[in-house]
């Protein structure tokens, strides 16, 4: 017999099945609701996997007012200390009992499905921050939280469809106006393995506050961590941010200077395809010729809670043609290894015209038997009206091939990839310090 989905406003434990929570119930035929609940425009999670569902449904009902906030409410303004615990939330996939969830989540691998736990991820840490940023208060306003960026995601082994699936997270760090929330996927081992509580995914988060009125950033609520870990990790955290500051500020003329040899190093080679394709290096490719493009138009069944586009499905939509410019790339299904970065830099709104543009960025072939394909993927929203086009997220991802791959018709043969522009080689360059920061960080970690 199937459980209902649990989401009392003070849950943080959600067991999620694949039937729907009953949305319609007591709505009346013209759209509008009782007391008790809101029109069907309301709720736009009913579109997206039954787990983000019972993630939003549960912060409405944490903070019902954030639907329809009054105009004169007073914002918040009293700060409380709170501890990682007390925006601790965990959600539970019943895999191993439950067909049609299975069916939902299940790849034609039959593994998890990652675009759409990259959806699960981004609704959960959203959740998370919101209940961090609450003061109790019913009669504020309450603040709007948006995603500023994925700082990492890991994979560190397979996510089976077979067997149950628990993510659980808190908030680990808070700035000023921001919040870094850390999540972690884990997943029983098969028989006869003792690694069942072993952690399979982790990933980072960065939301910010804002006044739900004026848009603009917010103070958040204090965060006290207790135990020795979440001590450690405030400090890991605490100096992530001050890492990201400075990579903000770095100047980049005197980059360029530093890394001119380089820049010059990798161009040569694409030079030879340009102007001498028959003298080209076989085993090396052109990055403009790994390029593929996708469009789509944003619908209102795509938005969350808060009438934008959600953040997850632009993930999700990033994820599956990254995945496809590797796996064309490659010739072998390739297996996702990272996030290993996304910047949110513009909202996207219903209605929007958005392209997403992918690429291999570069590879890393020094360990034959475990080549890396970096794949940059770039959504813009695009203004025909107005002649405007404006990037909106980047996202890298980094990929690996599949082990049965290694030992088919064709074996292992991926390409070098190389710049045919200045500006190529720049991205290139940039991306490889930042995957070099983030292996000095893991290290010291």
């Amino acid at each position: 017999m199937e459980k209902p989905i649990s989401s009392s406003p003070s849950s943080d434990f959600i067991s999620v099945y694949s039937n729907l929570p009953n949305l319609l119930e007591n709505v009346r035929c013209n759209g509008e609701g009782d007391e008790n609940h809101k029109p069907l425009s309301l709720w736009p999670g009913m579109y997206h996997s039954p787990v983000t569902i019972a993630l939003w449904e549960t912060r409405v009902k944490m903070f019902e007012i954030m639907n329809d906030p009054s105009n004169d409410a007073p914002p918040q303004t009293h700060l409380l200390n709170k501890t990682p615990s007390q925006s601790r939330m965990t959600v539970l996939y019943n895999f191993s009992s439950d067909f049609i969830l299975r069916e939902q989540y299940r790849d034609p691998w039959y593994e998890v499905r990652i675009g759409k736990l990259l959806e699960d991820l981004d609704a959960l840490a959203g959740t998370i921050s919101v209940k961090h940023c609450s003061d109790d208060d019913f009669t504020t306003r309450p603040l709007l939280v948006v995603t500023a960026n994925v700082d990492q995601i890991v994979l560190k082994r397979p996510l089976s469809v077979d067997r149950d699936l628990k993510i659980s997270g808190s908030v680990i760090w808070v700035g000023r106006s921001s919040i870094e929330i850390q999540l972690e996927v884990k997943q029983a081992g098969e028989e006869g393995h003792p690694d069942s509580d072993s952690v399979a995914l982790t990933a980072n988060f960065i939301f910010v506050a804002r006044d739900s009125n004026t848009g603009k950033a917010a103070p958040v609520n204090r965060l006290s961590p207790e135990t020795e870990k979440e001590i450690l990790l405030f400090e890991e955290a605490e100096r992530r941010s001050i890492l990201r500051k400075r990579k903000t500020g770095v100047d980049k003329k005197e980059y360029a200077s530093q890394e001119l040899d380089h820049l010059k190093a990798l161009l040569s080679e694409g030079r030879i395809f340009c102007d001498m394709p028959a003298l080209a290096d076989r085993n090396s490719i052109l990055l403009r010729d790994t390029r593929f493009e996708n469009s789509l138009i944003c619908q209102p069944q795509q938005r969350n809670i808060h009438g934008r586009i959600f953040g997850g499905f632009l993930m999700h939509r990033a994820f599956e043609l990254a995945f496809s410019t590797a796996y064309s790339f490659a010739g072998m299904r390739p297996c996702f290894q990272e996030v290993d970065h996304v910047d949110f830099l513009k909202p996207v709104d219903v209605g929007d015209f958005l392209r997403f543009k992918s690429c291999v960025l570069y590879t890393e072939l020094g360990n034959p038997e475990h080549p890396l394909i970096n794949v940059e993927v770039v959504a813009h929203v695009t203004r025909p009206e107005i002649r405007s086009s404006e990037v909106s997220n980047t996202f890298y991802f980094t990929f690996t091939v599949s082990p049965e791959a290694k030992g088919g018709k064709y074996g292992v043969a991926i390409r070098n990839v190389v710049p045919a522009t200045e500006e190529e080689a720049r991205r290139i360059l940039e991306r490889k310090d930042a995957k070099a920061l983030q292996g000095t960080k893991r290290a010291n970690n």
